[in-house]
């Protein structure tokens, strides 16, 4: 955004001051995030999109496009076009952020006592899915040239985690009053998967279904989505046929306080729509998809 800020906004979003009255209550009444989650479950058929993935991976080239990388753009592309999707409540109050912003974590090695490390992407108006793989397939790269964090929020969290109890206590609860104000450093939430739009967690990749995972109170993330393992399931076609197509569950825990379930669920209805319309992710991020919310 290039408005100039007003009183009242932070580093990472814009106070909204046009709030219904009852979504203002709620912020008051339920001021915690975890008591306000809601849950929902979509059964997505991916045949098209494999086959799409299949194409563009003729000829091994160097970076290799997943159903991860085309969820995120997925994923991107719901926010972007439905912007109530990127608010955020913190201090009580509602804020729209200034960009697209998505999470996950990364194993560094897929042993039992490796590291995590917390990654971060956002994606540009000009972004494609050739950008979004590049960028992800070179980060988890540099991520994990290295056992252990070279910097970044990794080695904040490290360093605390070595903190007397007293001296982590009286840190973490100093975080949570300079972030209930707004006043929090960047250096602190900038990189965290907990200041993101979305934090996302690919099961499929470990073969797990798709579960629903709790928000956090910390931070300002509103959504969570995880991905489950492909599988095949029985779909009843368009001409009333069933047939045995290629399936993922997603499981997404929202906060109820920033829009409604139908407007949750119009949004979800864009993920099936690229899935079944995978040359969508061609476009540009910023570049409408003109599909028709029904």
């Amino acid at each position: 955004m290039s408005e100039k800020r007003k009183w009242g906004d932070r580093l990472d979003g814009r106070r909204v001051r046009d709030v219904p009255g009852l979504q203002s209550v709620m912020a008051n009444l339920m001021p915690n995030r975890t008591e306000s989650e809601v849950y929902l479950h979509e059964t997505l058929d991916v045949t098209e999109l494999l086959r799409y993935i299949e194409k563009r991976n003729e000829g091994e080239p160097e970076y290799k496009t997943t159903l991860f990388h085309c969820f995120i753009l997925g994923l991107a592309r719901m926010v972007k076009e439905r912007p109530m999707m990127n608010r955020f409540i913190q201090g009580r109050r509602t804020y729209q952020r200034d960009e697209i912003s998505l999470s996950f974590v990364c194993k560094r090695r897929f042993t039992d006592h490796s590291e995590e490390a917390l990654m971060v992407l956002k994606p540009k108006d000009t972004d494609t899915l050739d950008d979004i793989s590049r960028k992800i397939v070179g980060d988890v790269r540099e991520v994990r040239k290295s056992e252990h964090a070279t910097g970044g929020v990794d080695s904040i969290v490290d360093g605390l985690g070595k903190l007397p109890r007293p001296l982590l206590m009286f840190a973490i609860w100093m975080i949570r009053v300079l972030d209930f104000w707004g006043k929090l450093p960047r250096a602190i939430w900038d990189g965290d998967p907990n200041y993101t739009t979305i934090l996302c967690s690919n099961l499929g990749s470990i073969k797990c279904p798709a579960v629903y995972h709790h928000l956090n109170n910390y931070g300002t993330n509103s959504i969570m989505v995880t991905i489950g393992a492909i599988h095949k399931a029985p779909m009843v076609m368009e001409d009333g046929s069933i047939e045995a197509r290629d399936v993922v569950d997603i499981g997404a825990t929202l906060d109820e306080r920033i829009a409604d379930g139908f407007y949750f669920a119009r949004s979800l209805k864009l993920m099936r729509h690229i899935c079944a319309n995978p040359t969508l992710l061609d476009k540009p991020l910023g570049e409408p998809s003109e599909y028709e919310y029904k």
